[in-house]
């Protein structure tokens, strides 16, 4: 537990770091708004205003060629009183961060009255230079291969993936990392006329944030970070901290279904009928983890009734099957994913080191969807990552509010905790239960997150918020 004054007071001393800069030579026009595009899915017109903004397509080249980034707002609804701006990036990546500023039921209504809610789809997303791989013609391997043979036709295949979805997404899929997009983030602040911003990140949203503060920290008023991405997770890490965390989520599970009448598998082994799920699975003539895939999906939620529901019907013999990502995930994760993070495996050896991790750590998943196949993904991808990993530096940020579900499929509790120790001047605040994403979740994380944004108010200590 820390001293929020003591803490606080040492956020002001002098640290010898340089304050940011404005990146050199090269300024953003004033974003012209305009009434956004109508939503095909939605029958009233979009609540806000849309515009763009043209910046280097290489921030150390800018005055070479440029690229268009899509930009959304929707204006504090008490101008009276508004605080300013707040940007905001819901992860993925691959998600709008424009459809996200304007849909109406994220943030309190207390938020969107003193805050212009602000966000551009980052680059390969959205309307921002969309990033698309061409789909094969011809079945991946399996990501889980079980010889030297099926290792190295694996990465062939990856390779060529990789070096077509290049080809066909060029210039931008060359400059698409976190850390060119954060160089992007103060372009918007800059072209907004902002002395500072507030960033509220989600889940991959929150690597923005930490680069933005490392960059950028005396630009930021309030930054919240909520389902925390480590920037400083090796592959050993990044598989195994997410298989440990698949198989903590499968427990409260597990639990949920033994004390609830209506659990589709109440009564029953759940572990046996785990396995006999995933025998069942793996008999059957559709994608190579497919059942594992689902019920990690439906653990962001969570929605155990819906994983109940799809083991036992596995284990019945009939198979329901969803997408796990909406957008151009399985595109983007190439270009951002692959450069934020050194996930590349050189030898069978290697993969085989990895997995025996992921199953050391998460023997009833068998590993973590996202980790291993965001590892697999990028075993084509050639040279060292352009952003590579690295401990969180923000000596000139201010106060930071970090937070994170105990039990969360894709961002585990431990990177919080770890995001927390590298920034000591940062508050944690843990849901006590599962699911992906803290704020929404209840009154005390909503609370806690909306007092520091309105007021630039954190609790002396961490926070624990019950389930």
């Amino acid at each position: 537990m820390r001293a929020f004054g003591a803490v606080l007071a040492s956020a002001f001393l002098v640290t010898g770091a340089a304050p940011a800069l404005a990146d050199p030579g090269w300024s953003p026009s004033p974003i012209t708004w305009t009434a956004c595009p109508d939503d095909p899915d939605s029958p009233e017109p979009p609540d806000g205003e849309c515009g763009t903004l043209r910046v280097p397509l290489d921030w150390d080249r800018p005055h070479g060629p440029s690229i268009t980034l899509a930009v959304a707002r929707h204006r504090a609804t008490d101008p009276a009183h508004r605080i300013g701006v707040l940007l905001a990036d819901p992860g993925g990546p691959g998600t709008s961060e424009t459809e996200f500023a304007l849909s109406p039921g994220y943030f309190s209504p207390e938020v969107r009255a003193r805050f212009d809610v602000v966000g551009f789809d980052l680059r390969g997303t959205g309307r921002s230079e969309f990033i698309q791989c061409e789909d094969s013609t011809t079945p991946p391997p399996g990501d889980e291969p079980a010889d030297r043979t099926a290792f190295d036709a694996l990465r062939e295949y990856s390779r060529q993936a990789v070096a077509e979805c290049r080809a066909r997404n060029q210039p931008v899929f060359d400059h698409a990392d976190t850390a060119v997009n954060a160089r992007d983030l103060d372009a918007v602040r800059r072209a907004l006329d902002e002395e500072k911003i507030s960033f509220h990140g989600i889940s991959y949203g929150t690597l923005l944030g930490q680069q933005y503060a490392e960059r950028y920290g005396d630009r930021v008023r309030a930054m919240v970070l909520d389902s925390v991405i480590d920037h400083s997770a090796d592959l050993r890490r990044f598989a195994g901290d997410r298989a440990a965390a698949a198989d903590e989520l499968f427990g409260q599970f597990a639990a949920w279904c033994d004390r609830t009448a209506t659990c589709a598998l109440h009564g029953r082994d759940i572990p046996a009928t785990w396995e006999q799920a995933l025998a069942a699975a793996d008999r059957m003539s559709l994608p190579h983890n497919w059942l594992r895939d689902r019920v990690f999906s439906d653990m962001y939620g969570p929605d155990w009734d819906d994983v109940a529901q799809v083991i036992a019907d596995t284990v019945a013999g009939s198979s329901p099957v969803t997408a796990q990502f909406a957008y151009n995930y399985l595109s983007i994760r190439l270009a951002v994913v692959c450069q934020d993070f050194d996930l590349r495996i050189r030898s069978f050896a290697g993969y085989s080191a990895m997995r025996a991790e992921e199953l050391r750590r998460g023997p009833v998943m068998r590993g973590s969807a996202l980790g291993h196949g965001e590892a697999m993904a990028c075993l084509g991808v050639p040279g060292p990552p352009a952003n590579p990993p690295h401990r969180l530096d923000v000596p000139r940020a201010p106060r930071i509010l970090v937070l994170n579900p105990r039990y969360d499929p894709a961002t585990p509790h431990a990177w919080a905790v770890n995001v927390h120790r590298q920034a000591p001047n940062s508050t944690l605040v843990t849901y006590e239960g599962p699911g992906h994403g803290a704020y929404q979740r209840t009154a005390c994380t909503r609370s806690v997150v909306d007092e520091y944004l309105l007021t630039l108010k954190t609790p002396r200590h961490d926070v624990s918020c019950p389930a």
